[in-house]
């Protein structure tokens, strides 16, 4: 399934003038001669002077690319716009690539605090509400460089989101269950795609990195990670235990995971290859739905998890984005009794094109086939 028509898609021909690694940036030089126009994303620039000292950047703008004082002056005074690197962050706001496991848990050894994604949540915690510009700035400029290498990534994917609470443990049937329908969405050709966090949001990406191994791999991985449960109270020995598993079985299936750090108390997941993570709760919430261009599993969750409900249905009951994609939500009880989205979501759907859209099943043995007969 291509990206519905009313999709925005990203712009290959401004895509053509990015450059965002240090092996690109000199195919650029070696086959143009210029920068003239370029968008120079997060290249260390400190061994390239020479080049900068005699090519063209008329128009170009570096972003956050570390370069000798004479070199920034120079290409400034050749009429580029240069945004020189921030000092004293745990975070790169002009990064050009998603987020892996490896660089997120970095320093894990020394414990989660020591990590990148424990010191960005405390700078996060420490300047959200202080009300500096400059902090919020900060934020907003790598929120829109996740979002833009996020596009890069999934260009013309087949997106299928699955969404569910963090509370599902480790060692439970239903987190066995969110796996087996991770591997057998990604087995299918489909990138999943998560809220990148615990529980549910774990277990699926779990599914696609298990998607390539014998099914025995995943019992046996199953088996490890009940060892550790819940990422409380330690976060480090949840973690640990996920990159055990990473260990045994290199080289698993590609996935996505959105997470935030809005939800610092919620670790990302080891098993999504590429984590696009965000500090602002909204702008990864939509951005993670409007992705998810194959449909939407909503496993049982609480409240953001109703909340994710009603933002995919928006969309789908205006036709905002073209056709409404499917929305197959699991568990008849818990989506009709305990938290009653079903009843409200047909009555919206109701005389709307999005009502052959919308499946409710009981078991999550059923979720994938409800979304290929919406598909269909």
């Amino acid at each position: 399934m291509h990206p519905t028509p009313a999709q925005p898609q990203p712009n290959r021909a401004a895509r053509d003038r990015e450059i965002e690694s240090l092996a690109e940036f000199d195919e650029v030089v070696a086959a143009h001669g210029t920068l003239a126009q370029y968008r120079v994303q997060a290249v260390d620039l400190t061994d390239r002077t020479d080049v900068l000292l005699t090519t063209d950047a008329a128009g170009a703008v570096f972003l956050g690319c570390p370069m000798s004082a004479e070199a920034a002056a120079r290409v400034r005074a050749s009429g580029a716009l240069v945004f020189p690197p921030v000092p004293d962050l745990p975070f790169d706001p002009y990064r050009a690539f998603v987020y892996t496991p490896d660089e997120l848990f970095d320093a894990l050894g020394e414990g989660y605090e020591s990590t990148p994604d424990a010191r960005s949540y405390a700078w996060f915690q420490g300047t959200k509400a202080d009300g500096d510009i400059f902090a919020s700035m900060l934020r907003s400029i790598h929120d829109d460089a996740v979002s833009d290498a996020l596009d890069e990534l999934l260009v013309d994917a087949r997106v299928v989101g699955v969404m569910g609470g963090h509370a599902m443990a480790r060692g439970t049937q239903a987190y066995a269950g969110a796996a087996r329908l991770g591997r057998e969405l990604a087995r299918a050709g489909l990138t999943v795609a998560t809220g990148g966090g615990p529980g549910a949001m774990e277990a699926a990406n779990l599914g696609a990195y298990a998607a390539p191994f014998d099914d025995g791999m995943l019992d046996e991985a199953l088996e490890l990670l009940a060892k550790a449960p819940s990422f409380r109270p330690s976060i480090t020995d949840w973690a640990r235990a996920a990159f055990e598993v990473r260990e045994r079985w290199p080289d698993g299936g590609p996935s996505v995971g959105i997470p935030t750090w809005f939800y610092g108390h919620e670790p990302p997941n080891a098993f999504a290859a590429h984590i696009a993570k965000y500090f602002a709760n909204a702008t990864r919430e939509d951005g993670l739905l409007a992705r998810s261009n194959a449909g939407v599993v909503f496993l049982p969750g609480a409240a953001g998890t109703v909340q994710e409900i009603f933002d995919n249905a928006t969309p789908n009951y205006y036709e905002s984005r073209g056709e409404p994609t499917p929305m197959v939500l699991v568990d008849e009880a818990h989506w009709s009794e305990r938290l009653p989205a079903w009843q409200l979501l047909t009555s919206l759907a109701r005389e709307r094109s999005m009502a052959s859209r919308i499946a409710l099943v009981d078991r999550i043995e059923q979720a994938s086939g409800a979304l290929k007969r919406l598909s269909d």
